[in-house]
């Protein structure tokens, strides 16, 4: 049995969707904040058979249309919580995806970090040392790279000049996670993600921004004057890279050296993995394709970088692809218009709405 944590977000909720098609018996776990629209979190709960009005706290609710998915609201600082939970279920992976997000939060709300990222990451080490599971595969983040400027990124750079509290926080949830592979022996494997985008998506991202603005017709913030580089990465690509991943839990490195140690493994059961496109784009370059699609031309206000952002992040992913078979096969393209469809049919959007209410703005 699979828990997945954060399956009201982004990427959980596509998670979820895979392994429960795949008929693995799972059960969700979101504590539904409102970081940001909490419709669009109900929506992907809804879309899982999980009607908002059934959902209570700490109390599990069985999916309306797939009887192998459960659903429970649950703060991962909630230790009795999490303790009762893996109690009553045998879990035997824990994907662990919830977390306080965002670069730029991080700068005025630290303190959910320090919450959600740190402690919440801390009851999980615990729930899955005392509970018997086998695997755990965790969310960390390309942020964790920082001031280091080598492209592209591999698992064997240096992390140590984090740049926002969220990167820091999440390089933290990997130097934990190895002491637990390696006091108790828990597998677990660190999942460096880069710039995932695609339909329900986060709407504090730049695909989500951008293209609610340019509907709207009103201009977007184009950060570092259009220079910024992100190896952008379709969420069916990121769910395939962590399905192969659970799937294969790290068994220890025996040629690990503590003379020339190589960060990303370890004599211990624990294993860290870039997932990312592998073919970086420039942010105009981005912007330019989500105009062509929609058909209109973004008003773009220039700016400088902002604090917490690094200009090019794009991953390295031989590793993955030599251990696990792992071929990121989304472009841009296809990506950003899979986006736009699902957009448009959850806001109501129609092509003539949209080009309608942009030529109204001007």
């Amino acid at each position: 049995m699979v828990l997945i944590t954060g399956t009201a977000g982004f990427i959980g909720s596509h998670l979820a969707r895979r392994l429960v098609r795949e008929g693995e018996q799972v059960v969700g776990l979101d504590v539904i904040n409102d970081y940001y629209d909490v419709n669009v979190k109900y929506g992907r709960l809804e879309r899982a058979g999980i009607a908002r009005d059934t959902i209570a706290y700490g109390e599990l609710v069985q999916s309306s249309t797939h009887p192998n998915y459960r659903f429970i609201k649950l703060d991962l600082t909630d230790r009795d919580g999490l303790n009762n939970l893996f109690a009553g279920e045998q879990f035997t992976t824990v994907v662990n995806l919830a977390a306080q997000a965002g670069v730029r939060y991080s700068l005025v709300n630290p303190q959910a970090y320090i919450d959600s990222n740190i402690i919440g990451f801390t009851n999980i080490l615990e729930v899955c040392r005392h509970h018997g599971v086998k695997h755990l595969a965790y969310a960390s983040s390309s942020s964790v790279y920082g001031l280091n400027e080598r492209m592209p990124l591999a698992t064997s750079d240096n992390v140590d000049h984090p740049i926002s509290l969220y990167a820091a926080s999440k390089k933290s949830n990997e130097l934990m996670a190895h002491t637990y592979s390696h006091l108790f022996g828990l597998a677990t494997t660190g999942l460096r993600f880069f710039t995932v985008y695609g339909p329900w998506g986060r709407p504090d991202m730049a695909l989500f921004l951008f293209t609610e603005a340019i509907l709207k017709g009103e201009p977007i913030k184009v950060f570092n004057h259009g220079n910024m580089v992100r190896d952008f990465t379709y969420v069916d690509d990121i769910v395939e890279g962590i399905k192969r991943v659970i799937d294969n839990p790290p068994k220890g490195n025996p040629d690990w050296s503590g003379e020339s140690p190589d960060p990303s493994t370890s004599k211990a059961p624990y294993k860290v993995y870039n997932i990312g496109n592998n073919d970086p784009v420039k942010l105009m370059d981005f912007v330019t394709a989500i105009e062509e699609e929609l058909g209109l031309e973004a008003k773009k206000i220039m700016m400088d970088i902002q604090p917490g952002d690094v200009p090019a992040t794009y991953a390295n992913v031989q590793d993955l692809m030599d251990d696990l078979g792992y071929k990121p096969e989304t472009n841009i393209r296809h990506g950003i218009r899979q986006f736009l469809d699902w957009y448009r049919e959850f806001y109501g959007y129609t092509r003539e709405a949209g080009a309608s209410n942009s030529q109204q703005a001007q």
